[in-house]
C-alpha cells in the first residue's frame, strides 16, 4: 500500500514539476503615475529571442519555462524594467516615465531655420521636459479603411487559359491581422489579403545561379481542403546580395507628425523603428528627414553623420492637421536633389494614412505617386497605429511608387522590418515584376489564383514595358498558390465564364496539348533597378504531383496559411478546411523557424479557433 502511495506522490510532484516548467503569465502594463495602460510595450524573456507587446488596452500574455523566468518591459519614454516571474499566473507592471529621453535635443543649424515654419513641429535651442497626456479612457471612434476585394473565382482552362498578375512584396495585412486577433477580436473581411500574409514569411528556396536576379520554384500536389484538386506552389527567390556589397544609399525619412500620430503606437514607435535602421547604415548611406502636419519642412538636411539623424528623430513631436501631399513632394524633391547615381534612392513614408489637407483624396495622391516614381526614387510605406488606419490609401500609394508597404504593430515588427529584412525592404534588385501562366486546357479544366485580387493584370499587359507592377527586394521571396481542377477530375466546380458551347465556332486544342506532360507554361518578365526594357523567363510544370506528406515544408506551411486567410474571409472556396487542419499542415511545416514567425501564425491559428464557432 505504501508503495503505491509513494509512486503515487511521485507522480504528483512529477506533474506539478511539469506545469511550473512552463505556463503562460498575462497582466497589464501601466503608466505609474497616470495609472493608464500603455499599448505598445514590448515584453522580452530575458536572454531569449521570445517576446511580444501589449495590445491597446495595454494587456499582454507570454508563455516562459519556469520560476526563474525574467521579463524586461521596454517602452520609449520608460525607464526599462525587469521583473522576476516567480510563482505568479499575472504579473502587472507599472512603468516609470524615463525624464532624460523626454527631454527634447538641441538641433543645431537647422533646427533655428525650420523653428516657426513648420506647423506643430516644435524643436527648441534649450532642453526642457515635455509630456504628452492620453485620455485612454476616451472611446475609440474607429475610422480604419480598407479596399474591397472581390475574390477571384474559378477560370476556365479553355476559355481563359492565360492568367497575369504582379508579384506582392507587401505583408502588411498579416502583421494588420495579428494585431487584431492579439486584442480577441477578428480582422475586417477586406483586411485580409491573403497574398500578403502568405508572403509576410520567408521560405527556403534556392539562391539564384545564373545572370537572372531570382530563381523560380514550383511544387505540386493535392489541395489539402478540396481532396479532387490540385495546389500548385510558385516561389521567387531574390539574390541576396550581401550588405557590404549593396550600393549606397539616399534615404528620405517621410513622418507624419500630425494630431493622429500622437499615440504610443504611432509616433514613438516610429521613432524607434527608425532609431533601428539608423543604426543598419553604412558610412556612405545618407539620410534627410521631412517631416508633414499642417505643413511640410525639412528637418535634417542629407548627411552620413548618424548623431545628427538620431537627435532629429529625438526632438520630433506631434500635433495638428495632416498636409500628406505636401510631405511627399518635398520629400521626392529632396531625394532628387541628393540623387546617387546606380545608388540606391528611396523615399520612406512613416504615417496612419490620415491625410487631410492639400492633396488628400486617393486618386490625387495616385498622381502624384505616379509622377514621382518616373524619377528613379523608390518608396517604401509604413503604417502604425489603431482607429484610424487609412491602409486602402497606404497601399496604393506603395502600389503606384515603385514600393512596398509594411504595418508596424510593435517594436519587434519594427525590427523585423528595419533590421531582419534590411536587404529586402530597402534595395531593389528587380522592378515591374509580371507573371503569366498559360495552362493547358487538356490537362487542366479550371483554375484559381489564391489571393493578388488588386494585382490582376490585362493579358495583354505582361509585354507592355510601359505598365507598372511589382518590385523586388534583396534576399526576398514571392510565393503564389494556385487550386487547379484537372481536366479529368468529376468535379462540379463552376468556373467564371462558363457559357453555352458555341454555334458558329470551334476552339480545337493542338494536337500536341495531349500528347504532352506539361498542364501549364509559367512565363515572367522583369525589368532591372534602373532599366526599362524587360527581361523574359520561361520555364514549364508537368502533372507529375506529389502527395502532401511528401511536400517540401514552405509547401505545407504556405498551404495552412492560405487555408487560414480563407477562413477569416469565409470564403466560398475553403471547402473543407479547418482549423485542425490548418494547424496540422503548419505544425508539419514548421520547418528551421529561425526567428519563431512561423510557430507565432501556429499561436494564432490556436486563438482565432477559440474565437471561431469552428473547430
Amino acid at each position: 500500500m505504501k508503495k503505491h502511495i509513494y509512486l503515487l506522490l511521485a507522480l504528483m510532484m512529477i506533474g506539478l514539476q511539469a506545469i511550473a516548467q512552463g505556463r503562460m503569465i498575462t497582466g497589464t502594463v501601466t503608466d505609474a503615475n497616470g495609472g493608464h495602460p500603455l499599448p505598445g510595450v514590448t515584453i522580452m524573456l530575458k536572454g531569449t529571442s521570445t517576446g511580444t507587446s501589449t495590445d491597446q488596452h495595454g494587456k499582454y500574455s507570454i508563455s516562459v519555462p519556469n520560476n526563474k523566468a525574467i521579463l524586461v518591459f521596454r517602452f520609449i519614454g520608460y525607464n526599462t524594467k525587469e521583473v522576476k516571474v516567480g510563482a505568479k499566473q499575472q504579473l502587472d507592471v507599472a512603468m516609470e516615465v524615463d525624464n532624460k529621453q523626454l527631454q527634447e535635443v538641441v538641433v543645431t543649424g537647422y533646427g533655428r531655420a525650420l523653428a516657426g515654419k513648420v506647423a506643430s513641429v516644435r524643436i527648441r535651442g534649450v532642453a526642457t521636459q515635455t509630456y504628452v497626456s492620453y485620455d485612454m479612457n476616451a472611446p475609440m471612434h474607429n475610422t480604419e479603411n480598407y479596399n474591397y476585394i472581390k475574390e477571384s473565382t474559378f477560370q476556365n482552362a479553355k476559355r481563359n487559359p492565360l492568367s497575369t498578375f504582379s508579384i506582392d512584396v507587401d505583408n502588411a495585412s498579416y502583421s494588420n491581422v495579428r494585431r487584431f486577433l492579439n486584442q480577441g477580436q477578428k480582422p475586417p473581411v477586406d483586411a485580409v489579403r491573403i497574398e500578403e500574409m502568405v508572403n509576410y514569411f520567408t521560405y527556403d528556396y534556392k539562391q539564384p545561379t545564373g545572370d537572372a536576379p531570382f530563381s523560380v520554384y514550383t511544387e505540386l500536389s493535392e489541395c489539402p481542403w478540396n481532396k479532387d484538386n490540385q495546389l500548385l506552389h510558385i516561389g521567387l527567390q531574390g539574390k541576396n546580395i550581401p550588405t557590404d556589397n549593396l550600393p549606397s544609399s539616399n534615404l528620405v525619412f517621410l513622418i507624419d507628425v500630425s494630431g493622429s500620430m500622437m499615440s504610443p503606437d504611432k509616433l514613438p514607435l516610429v521613432k524607434s523603428g527608425f532609431k533601428l535602421l539608423v543604426e543598419q547604415l553604412r558610412p556612405q548611406d545618407k539620410v534627410a528627414i521631412v517631416v508633414y502636419a499642417g505643413a511640410a519642412g525639412l528637418v535634417l538636411p542629407s548627411t552620413n553623420k548618424k548623431k545628427d539623424m538620431l537627435q532629429a528623430i529625438d526632438a520630433l513631436e506631434a500635433g495638428g492637421s495632416t498636409a500628406g501631399g505636401a510631405g511627399i513632394k518635398l520629400a521626392y524633391k529632396v531625394a532628387q536633389d541628393n540623387f546617387m547615381q546606380d545608388g540606391n534612392n528611396r523615399v520612406i513614408l512613416a504615417s496612419d494614412g490620415d491625410f487631410n489637407i492639400g492633396v488628400s483624396s486617393d486618386s490625387e495622391l495616385q498622381r502624384l505617386i505616379e509622377k514621382e516614381r518616373e524619377s528613379g526614387v523608390f518608396l517604401t510605406v509604413l503604417g502604425f497605429g489603431t482607429g484610424n488606419l487609412k491602409d486602402s490609401r497606404m497601399e496604393q500609394l506603395a502600389d503606384k511608387g515603385n514600393g512596398n508597404y509594411a504595418y508596424v504593430d510593435n517594436i519587434l515588427e519594427a525590427k523585423k522590418v528595419f533590421v531582419n529584412e534590411f536587404g529586402g525592404t530597402l534595395f531593389t534588385i528587380a522592378k515591374d515584376v509580371k507573371l503569366q501562366l498559360e495552362f493547358n486546357p487538356a490537362k487542366v479544366k479550371s483554375y484559381r489564383l489564391i489571393g493578388y485580387e488588386n494585382r490582376a493584370l490585362a493579358d495583354e499587359e505582361f509585354n507592355d514595358d510601359k505598365k507598372d507592377a511589382g518590385d523586388l527586394g534583396s534576399g526576398h521571396t514571392v510565393t503564389a498558390l494556385y487550386e487547379i481542377v484537372p481536366a479529368s477530375s468529376k468535379s462540379d466546380t463552376k468556373a467564371a465564364g462558363d457559357v453555352d458551347p458555341l454555334k458558329y465556332q470551334k476552339t480545337e486544342l493542338e494536337p500536341n496539348a495531349n500528347r504532352t506532360n506539361e498542364i501549364l507554361t509559367l512565363k515572367l518578365r522583369y525589368k532591372d533597378p534602373n532599366g526599362s526594357q524587360s527581361k523574359l523567363i520561361s520555364t514549364t510544370v508537368t502533372d507529375k504531383a506529389v502527395a502532401v506528406n511528401n511536400t517540401s515544408d514552405d509547401f505545407r506551411f504556405s498551404a495552412a496559411v492560405a487555408a487560414y486567410g480563407m477562413l477569416l474571409r469565409d470564403s466560398e472556396f475553403k471547402g473543407n478546411a479547418s482549423y485542425p487542419m490548418i494547424l496540422e499542415l503548419a505544425e508539419g511545416g514548421r520547418g528551421k523557424d529561425r526567428e519563431g514567425y512561423r510557430i507565432e501564425f501556429i499561436n494564432l491559428v490556436k486563438s482565432m479557433s477559440l474565437l471561431s464557432d469552428r473547430r
